[in-house]
C-alpha cells in the first residue's frame, strides 16, 4: 500500500524492525537516506540522465551534490568513477564557456568578451597609476582581398592576421574581433611608448609577412587607431565605449594619413609611428574610411 509524500505516491515509511530487510537493488533503507549514501545516488543517477540529454550544467550541480554528500567524514568511500565524471564535466563546463567567447573563424575572442573584459579593467583600472591601451586594427583595403583572390582565402587572411597581432603580446593583454575586418587589441597595465611600440611593432610584423606565399601578388596591411587611457583617482572615468570612441577616431586618422600606420594622441596633438611618422595625419573624425 502506498501513501502519498510531498504531493508524490510512494512506499509507506519503513518500520524500525525493518531497516534491516534484504531490499531489491536501488530501494535504500531510511538508514541509508540518513546518512546520505542513498541521497548520493540519487543525485548521481539523475545526473547520468541529464548527461544522457546533453544537460551538462544542470549534470554537473547533481554530481556535485552527490560528492558533496559522500565526501563527509561518515559516508564511503567517493566511487573514482564518480570523481571522473565530476572532472570531465567540470573540463566541458570550462570548454563550454571558452568556446562561447571566441570567434569562431579567428580564435580571437569575440565581442561579448571584449565588452565585458573591457568594462572589468576600466572597472580596475580607476584610481590606479596604471595605464590602459585600446587599439583598434582594421585590414587596410580588405574587400580588394576578397573581390580578387575569393572569401576562403580571406577568412586565411583574417587568420594569419590574428595570429600576428597576438604574437608577443604582453602579460595579460589580449585580441578580440570587434566585427568584420576589424580587431582591438587591449594593453592594460603599459605606458604610452609601450603601447605605441607594440602597436607599430604589430603592423610591421603584418606588413613584412610573406603574403605572395599565400597567393601571388597578395598584399596586406593594417592600419591602427591607438588611445591610452591614464586617469587620476579625481578625474572622472572613461567608459569602454568611449575609449573605443577614441580608438575609432584615431584609426580614421591612419587612414586618411595613407594606411600602413598607427595613429596615436600625445596631448591635443595626433601623432603616427614608425616610418610614417613622416605623414600628415588626419585631426578629425569623418564618415567611412
Amino acid at each position: 500500500m502506498t501513501g502519498l509524500r510531498n504531493g508524490f505516491a510512494g512506499p509507506e515509511p519503513l518500520r524500525d524492525d525493518d531497516a534491516t530487510t534484504a531490499l531489491p537493488p536501488g530501494r535504500r533503507t531510511r538508514q541509508d537516506l540518513a546518512n546520505g549514501s542513498g541521497m548520493a545516488e540519487l543525485h548521481e543517477s539523475i545526473a547520468n540522465l541529464l548527461a544522457s540529454r546533453g544537460q551538462w550544467r544542470q549534470a554537473y550541480h547533481h554530481l556535485r551534490s552527490a560528492l558533496d554528500l559522500m565526501s563527509t567524514a561518515d559516508a564511503p568511500k567517493v566511487p573514482e568513477q564518480l570523481r571522473h565524471e565530476v572532472n570531465r564535466l567540470r573540463r566541458e563546463h570550462a570548454e563550454a564557456r571558452e568556446q562561447s567567447l571566441r570567434d569562431s573563424l579567428t580564435a580571437s575572442y569575440n565581442r561579448r568578451y571584449l565588452d565585458e573584459r573591457l568594462a572589468a579593467l576600466l572597472t580596475d583600472h580607476a584610481g590606479t597609476d596604471g595605464g590602459l591601451a585600446v587599439a583598434l586594427v582594421d585590414l587596410d583595403w580588405f574587400k580588394q582581398v576578397n573581390d580578387t583572390y575569393g572569401h576562403l582565402l580571406g577568412d586565411r587572411v583574417l587568420q594569419r592576421v590574428v595570429d600576428l597581432l597576438q604574437e608577443s603580446l604582453p602579460t595579460g593583454a589580449f585580441c578580440a574581433r570587434y566585427g568584420g575586418e576589424e580587431f582591438v587589441l587591449v594593453l592594460p597595465g603599459i605606458d604610452p611608448a609601450a603601447a605605441v611600440q607594440v602597436c607599430e611593432t604589430a603592423r610591421l610584423r603584418v606588413e613584412r609577412f610573406p603574403w605572395p606565399q599565400m597567393a601571388p601578388g597578395l598584399r596586406v596591411t593594417i592600419s591602427i587607431g591607438l588611445a591610452h587611457e591614464h586617469r587620476a583617482a579625481d578625474s572622472a572615468p572613461v567608459s569602454a565605449e568611449q575609449q573605443l570612441i577614441s580608438a575609432d577616431a584615431l584609426l580614421y586618422a591612419a587612414k586618411q594619413a595613407g594606411r600602413n600606420a598607427v595613429a596615436y594622441r600625445v596631448g591635443s596633438e595626433v601623432r603616427l609611428a614608425g616610418m610614417a611618422a613622416g605623414r600628415r595625419a588626419a585631426p578629425r573624425r569623418a564618415s567611412g574610411y
